[in-house]
């Protein structure tokens, strides 16, 4: 795999789809021999991957399950939660409390770490927890999801949790934007599997999860951060860590030169959850049927945009009468013409569509908002 690579894979079952992952990077050729493995989910706070907040335990027990088949024997996984929770009731509540017993890989609590200061550049240090730095191999596992201060949250923004609690409360006092960038000077993940299955819409703690169905593989996290601001529907100066990241050599942001690898299809979207109030009162206006879950997605982060922008009751003018007021997504759309609004390839036929599959919630976002101006 090389750094302007992307792997995308789509899918239901995490194990098949990690699988995959790691075969198509070819991670076992990127790790030396003897190499201690350490992982690092998002396990901000004490939840079940299911809100959209964190880190689906099926995800690391596959990687090592995949891993071991192929000679490698050394194991951690670790995390630092926020400041205000407990690392221990999240593993607990996440489920890796009985994984790690289950798979016999013990797991470190970073809020219990010792940690060094590190030259960040720019005159600043940065403490970052002496485990993290000392794993031969270390495996980034974000959650793909939205992020109240900084806009998103992936690859970049997870190290957070390896740098001691006094360390984070310092980053929220003194703009989070650049110190995240400089702590990616010195922190640098060997590879980046992305959890994309269930990302939450808005916050950090979860809550309003838009499920996704995907896995991202990577090696530049500049590059992945960039490609979920994409899925999502921002632009990447919405996110000024992912720039500034960029500026000090961390990677690459540009997708233009990236090349995509996607495997598998996506799955068909499921129920909106109950727990997501907001993610229902968008889909109000989707006419969903037998759509996948990242056309669907797609459609949700394109509304929410839109919906920051005080653009949605300009988008419910426009829609009228419409399609009865919404917009048609789904392949049972596939061939029907019909005067009204649609999302996806499946819905071409519609008077308006997007017409890409799946499309990403920039380009939705970007559809809409033309509706909703012109």
């Amino acid at each position: 795999m090389q750094r302007n690579e992307l792997i995308v894979v789509h899918g239901a079952d995490p194990a098949t789809m990690v699988a995959q992952a790691l075969e198509a990077a070819g991670l076992d050729s990127l790790i030396p021999h003897g190499a201690l493995i350490a992982f690092k989910p998002n396990l901000v706070v004490s939840k079940d991957a299911s809100s959209g907040a964190v880190t689906h335990p099926e995800i690391v027990e596959a990687c090592v399950g995949w891993l071991r088949a192929r000679g490698f024997t050394r194991f951690v996984i670790m995390e630092g939660s926020w400041v205000g929770d407990s690392t221990s009731r999240a593993f607990t509540a996440a489920g890796y409390r009985e994984l790690s017993e289950r798979i016999g890989v013990p797991l470190v609590d970073l809020q219990r770490d010792t940690w060094k200061r590190y030259d960040a550049g720019g005159g600043q240090r940065i403490a970052v927890c002496d485990a993290a730095m000392a794993a031969d191999f270390l495996i980034n596992l974000p959650v793909m999801k939205g992020h109240c201060q900084t806009t998103v949250t992936c690859a970049l923004k997870n190290l957070k949790g390896c740098m001691p609690d006094e360390e984070k409360s310092r980053f929220h006092q003194i703009g989070l934007h650049e110190p995240i960038a400089r702590l990616n000077r010195i922190l640098k993940p060997s590879f980046i599997l992305t959890d994309a299955i269930c990302g939450d819409l808005d916050f950090e703690e979860g809550g309003n999860p838009v499920r996704m169905d995907h896995l991202v593989a990577a090696l530049d996290p500049v590059l992945m951060d960039a490609y979920a601001c994409a899925l999502m529907g921002h632009d990447i100066e919405d996110v000024p860590y992912i720039g500034l990241a960029e500026k000090y050599g961390v990677g690459s942001a540009d997708l233009s030169a990236a090349t995509i690898t996607e495997i598998g299809e996506a799955s068909l979207a499921a129920a909106v959850p109950a727990s997501s109030g907001k993610v229902r009162a968008l889909a109000t206006r989707v006419d969903e049927r037998s759509a996948c879950s990242a056309c669907y997605a797609a459609l949700i982060h394109g509304l929410a945009r839109l919906d920051e922008r005080g653009l949605l009751k300009r988008l419910d003018a426009v829609l009228g009468a419409k399609h009865e007021k919404r917009i048609a997504i789904g392949r049972d759309f596939t061939g029907v013409t019909w005067d009204g609004v649609g999302c996806g390839r499946c819905t071409s036929n519609a008077t308006s569509s997007i017409n890409a599959c799946p499309p990403d919630g920039a380009e939705v976002a970007a559809f809409l908002e033309r509706m909703a101006v012109e």
